[in-house]
């Protein structure tokens, strides 16, 4: 019944949007050439820790057919991508959650610091051109952190977004392996 169908897309034109491009590093991920932290994949989205974390818990959500521009995606990947996005954000506030009782390395006695929940604030950006470090549509997914003056007070400090975005790329750092190992798990079990 569906050979008609086969038969018909043998030798059909690819768009150039659905091939891998062998410089993208996003696209060495999905072949499987270069290694990253799985969160979540189907055939056609990936998610992946963030190497360069803004903070932790930063995911990255993209289709794995090759496209540079959010612009030229076309809508069956925009469809998947979008549910993954929500799919994902669901399941990084659970994590969230669950790790904040405090995730411990054996080797380094010392807790990860994690952000302080503002309840499920999460931050979702996808740039296309402008500050796209990488030319695969992707979007981040970073926890959004509550800023606070003094802990004992509870008072949150009245940051400017220059102000907050400053504090950001300081404190970005490598993504620590055995947090992302930790993290990973925890997340595959929360979708």
């Amino acid at each position: 019944m569906t050979s008609f169908i086969i038969e018909e897309q043998v030798g059909r034109h690819i768009p150039a949007t659905w091939k891998t491009d062998p410089e993208c590093p996003f696209c060495r991920i999905i072949q499987g050439k270069d290694e990253a932290h799985k969160i979540y994949e189907n055939d056609k989205v990936i998610a992946i820790l963030d190497i360069l974390p803004l903070r932790p818990g930063h995911v990255l959500v993209m289709p794995k057919a090759h496209c540079s521009r959010l612009s030229e995606l076309p809508t069956e990947l925009a469809a998947a991508v979008g549910e993954a996005v929500t799919k994902i954000a669901g399941g990084l506030v659970k994590g969230m959650d669950c790790i904040a009782q405090g995730l411990r390395n054996p080797a380094d006695p010392s807790p990860v610091q994690l952000p302080v929940m503002a309840n499920s604030a999460l931050n979702v950006v996808c740039n296309q051109e402008y500050a796209q470090a990488v030319p695969h549509v992707h979007y981040h997914i970073i926890p959004a952190p509550k800023f606070i003056s003094n802990a004992s007070s509870g008072r949150e400090v009245s940051a400017t977004p220059r102000e907050m975005l400053r504090r950001e790329f300081e404190a970005r750092d490598q993504l620590d392996e055995f947090y992302a190992e930790e993290f990973t798990k925890i997340m595959r079990a929360k979708l």
